[in-house]
């Protein structure tokens, strides 16, 4: 005789063949966490671990901008999902950077907060990113690279490196970002004396530094709106 299939199947059955048929569409927040949770947990029921994610993190992002050890201590939620939800995440953003080289222009100060938003707002430490651009300002292919990564409030970024890898590309333009993980994105006399060495480096070889960002959870402050470029 056949086994019974677990109480939880059916549900999961239908989670998916509503995604199929409208995605993300008229799903909860937590029923999108659970089902990302089944790629993750074949063989259990995650309805009450996606719910108590959703109440601990309060939205999909919260989550996904999580440290592992804090996933980790969710009941239900074990050791391989946190890093699975982390894969999901970096694919996400593997994708978007790809889908911009090939279709989108950074040239508008829109595109420019969405996209450094989505990679860097929810980081724990200082990083700092160049994005190199041809002439339509587009990314190059594989266009966008962490040159440097510090600690809480600092990270080491050297102008010779950042324009090397800049001609090795043949970019003709460039844009710079850099997060604040405190929330503050109000530029430090550090970051004015590393932008203008860097406008001075990229100038000395025909580079246009088109923006340097500063980016934290809820906020971008522009360089280039802000009159200081």
């Amino acid at each position: 005789m056949a086994l019974d299939k677990p109480h939880y199947y059916g549900h999961r059955k239908r989670l998916r063949e509503r995604f199929t048929k409208s995605g993300f569409s008229g799903m909860a927040e937590h029923e999108v966490i659970e089902l990302l949770l089944t790629l993750a947990i074949p063989r259990k029921d995650v309805k009450k671990p996606a719910k108590l994610l959703f109440a601990h993190f309060g939205n999909l992002k919260g989550i996904f901008e999580a440290p592992l050890e804090e996933l980790r201590s969710i009941p239900g939620i074990g050791t391989v999902a946190p890093v699975a939800l982390r894969i999901i995440r970096e694919a996400s953003n593997l994708y978007l950077q790809q889908k911009a080289e090939i279709e989108a222009s950074l040239v508008s100060t829109e595109a420019l907060y969405k996209f450094w938003r989505s990679r860097l707002g929810g980081l724990r430490n200082e990083v700092f990113e160049v994005a190199y651009l041809d002439s339509s300002y587009q990314l190059l292919r594989d266009g966008v690279e962490r040159l440097e990564e510090g600690t809480v409030d600092r990270a080491a970024v050297y102008p010779r490196r950042v324009m090397e890898a800049a001609l090795r590309r043949g970019a003709v333009a460039v844009v710079f970002a850099h997060n604040h993980p405190n929330g503050d994105v109000t530029p430090s006399e550090h970051d004015k004396t590393l932008t203008k060495a860097l406008v001075l480096s990229a100038a000395t070889l025909q580079i246009k530094v088109h923006d340097h960002l500063i980016i934290s959870k809820d906020q971008v402050f522009s360089f280039r709106e802000g009159g200081l470029l």
